[in-house]
């Protein structure tokens, strides 16, 4: 199974080399996208993490670090992706059936379930710690 995905990823890899030097596309501009994509990662997103890290180590307690950590990975890696619709990149005018949902509405619902999703696994974990004691 390993082998066969590894074989789709090398193909689809490949797929997606061939579009772009075989049409027209501008390799400038996807190289900037490219390079932005590192800095955004490296001086923006990586320091976020590491000062949320900090945080939760100091402010919360020890039972529910694990959860808060899964917590902020899931929102932030859903914000990241949600960016385009959220900020409504895209939508035209002359065409209404794009971006046609409340999708802020979406995130908040998500957003909500992620959070008591963490308070449920951390309390259940600090009782389990007290129990053991």
């Amino acid at each position: 199974m390993r082998a066969a995905l590894g074989a789709l990823g090398v193909l689809v890899a490949g797929y997606g080399g061939w579009l772009l030097f075989t049409r027209e596309s501008d390799l400038v501009g996807v190289a900037v996208w490219l390079a932005a994509g590192v800095v955004l990662h490296d001086a923006v997103l990586a320091l976020v993490v590491v000062a949320l890290g900090a945080l939760t180590v100091r402010l919360v307690p020890a039972p529910a670090r694990a959860p808060v950590v899964v917590g902020f990975v899931v929102l932030g890696s859903v914000t990241l992706l949600a960016v385009p619709v959220l900020g409504r990149f895209g939508a035209r005018a002359d065409n209404p059936t794009l971006l046609d949902r409340d999708y802020t509405a979406g995130w908040l619902v998500l957003a909500g379930i992620t959070v008591v999703a963490v308070v449920t696994v951390a309390l259940v974990r600090s009782r389990r710690r007290v129990s053991r004691r």
